[in-house]
Order: structure tokens, then sequence, then C-alpha cells
């Protein structure tokens, strides 16, 4: 796999190939009343030397072995307050008052929103500006991609689908052919709006109408359904998460889940333009801006770049790593050599908006 080059600082995104039990559950309290504390911290408050408090929109399971880790290596006991939807009115709601110190969201939107809102505070981390790519990090150290995840194509394993591009999905040769959860999911939102990014709003609507046209399916459902759907043969192609197939492919044998995941090959399609590659969504984090453990919270965002957090996002979640070196999960690396589309993360993200009325505009999900 190529790396990112530690000499030269692409426009966003460069071409780079990089290596990539259970949560405390907690009932949310309404915006009105007088935010709860995390679950899982002690009698005597949230401000103690030895705990560090994440607000998390990550499923619990993917991020339960990182912060078991990170306590057996440095003592600092992980609170964990899992925010499915929210994050932002919550740390809105809680104000000075709040208990978070680290924000983990799984979209790039999502992360950037809790920043333009005010939420986050700068971090100035030799460790964390070593391991992260410059362009994969806020210029002001408010934001940090912790692993990367890649928008592929799921295919029949007949089709042969060398130097597929996004654009083509719009073809008519696929008419009926495509499936995809919903337009409206942030992971289709964010391609979306790279589309914008890429050849502006006209020609975008023109191509998701014709996406649309497509499908063979009302878009709904997840992206493991989309491979579940080539194997029933209700389409041939579809757009998903490629650390989905890794989880599909090292499902109990015999399972539903692998057999949707040995029915297909992946592909990763790039953009038709000059210097075009694979979209990418990412996992990140900030620092709170109230956080009262702020030593451990970046603390924690160092452990998360480590060689061992970014090996275990590799074998446990199928991710990218955004530290080079990495080795990626047999999986993974089985798709190849991915060279990520240099469109800047904040460019697309702001772009979310529009790709959000342009799935309404042309009756996407319907």
């Amino acid at each position: 796999m190529r790396t990112p080059s530690s000499t030269a600082r692409p426009r966003g995104f460069a071409r780079i190939v990089s290596p990539l039990a259970a949560c405390a559950a907690l009932l949310l309290a309404a915006c009105s009343q007088e935010p709860a504390a995390p679950a899982a911290a002690g009698a005597e408050g949230v401000a103690g030397a030895g705990e560090v408090n994440l607000y998390t929109t990550r499923e619990p399971g993917l991020i339960q072995p990182l912060l078991d880790a990170f306590t057996a290596d440095t003592g600092v006991r992980v609170n964990t307050v899992l925010l499915k939807d929210g994050l932002a009115e919550r740390l809105q709601a809680e104000g000075a008052r709040s208990a978070a110190d680290v924000l983990m969201t799984v979209d790039t939107g999502r992360l950037l929103d809790v920043v333009e809102a005010g939420h986050a505070q700068p971090v100035d981390s030799e460790v964390l500006e070593a391991a992260i790519p410059e362009y994969l990090r806020g210029d002001d150290g408010q934001w940090f991609a912790l692993s990367l995840r890649d928008r592929v194509l799921y295919a029949d394993k007949d089709l042969d689908l060398a130097g597929f591009t996004y654009e083509r999905l719009a073809d008519p040769e696929w008419k009926g052919r495509i499936c995809i959860r919903s337009g409206q999911h942030p992971y289709n939102t964010s391609l979306f709006a790279a589309m914008i990014a890429h050849h502006g709003a006209e020609a975008a609507e023109t191509w998701l109408r014709g996406v649309h046209a497509n499908l063979a399916r009302r878009a709904t459902g997840g992206d493991r359904d989309v491979a579940r759907d080539i194997l029933a043969g209700i389409c041939d192609i579809g757009i998903a998460n490629a650390y989905y197939v890794g989880r599909m492919k090292n499902a109990e044998p015999g399972s539903e889940q692998h057999q949707w995941g040995e029915a297909i090959q992946v592909v990763r399609p790039v953009f038709d333009v000059a210097g075009g590659g694979t979209h990418v969504n990412i996992s990140g984090a900030a620092v709170a801006r109230h956080a009262p453990n702020r030593d451990n919270a970046v603390r924690l965002l160092e452990y998360l770049v480590s060689d061992d957090a970014q090996s275990l996002y590799a074998r446990a979640n199928y991710e990218v790593p955004v530290r080079a070196g990495v080795e990626l999960d047999p999986v993974v690396a089985s798709f190849g050599e991915m060279v990520v589309d240099p469109l800047p993360l904040t460019e697309i993200a702001a772009h979310r908006r529009e790709a959000s009325q342009l799935v309404d505009k042309v009756g996407f999900d319907r």
C-alpha cells in the first residue's frame, strides 16, 4: 500500500494507502433538565485524576476493546456516554457544566458540526501531529481523524468492474441493478456532497436522478443489506462501506452474514476527475471545550493513534488506520490499493446540506 508523504502536504486528502464489552447505557436527559453524569462515573464526581469522560456516537462494541486497552496501559478509567443522536444538542444543554472530555464521532460532518458550534478546544500535541497527516486534522488542532472508512462498490463476483467510477452508477446499463441504503444516511450524503464538490450542483442532480432510476429496489436498509440482496439476485451492484465486508467475511461460517460477504467482490471506485480517488469518511475525535479531565483527554487521543491502538482499529473494526505502517486486516488488505480522493474534508462537509436537499428534490428515497 502507498503511504502518505511526510514531505508534501496535499490540497486535502492525498493519495494515501495506509494500513488500518459493553458500553454503559445512558438514558439521555431532556435538554431542559440538569445534564446527567456519565453512567460509569463514580460517586465522587467526574473530575478525578484517574478518569476520562467520553461522549461518543460509535457503536459500543467497536471501541470498547480500545478503551479497555487504554485503561490497562494507563490506569485511567474511561466513562463512556453513548449518544447515537443529539451530541451537539447535549453539549449545548450542558454548557460549561458538561462532563465531556473527549468527543468521538463516525462522520466527518458530525465532528465538524460539533467543532464549528464551539464545543471543542485546540490541542497542541507532538504525538498527534507526528501520527496523523496534516490533512487529516484541523488546522488549529480542534479535531483529529482516527481511522478511514472508504465508500466502495459491492458487486456480483462474475462482473468485471476494473476502473469503475462513481459516475458510472448513473449509466443506463445499470437500470434496475443497483441497491443502496437511504440517500439521507450520512454515509451517502457525504458521497453526494463530494459529487457536488467535484461536478457542481446541476451535474450532481442529473447524476443522482440517474442513480435513482437504476435502483433495483427502494433506497432503504443498511449497507450489509446490499450484499444480502446481491446474493438474493435482487441487484448486481451497490454502494456501501468497506469495513462491513470485514465483519461479514469474519462472521460465523455458515451464518447469513458470512454468506452475504462471500457472495460479493469489493471494488474501490474513483471519481472521474483529474487525480480523483475513492471517497472516504472518517471516525474522529476532539477534546471538549470544558473538559474537566483535559490532560487525560489528550492522553486518550494520543493513545488512539499509537501503533497498538491503530492495529486494534485495523483488526477489530476493519477500518483503515490513519497512522502509516500499520498492518491491515487480511480481508481489508485483499481489496487492494486505496487511493483516497483529494477533496478536503471541510469542502465535502460544506455541501452536506445541499446534498440532503438534493436527495429530497429527486425523491431518491421514494
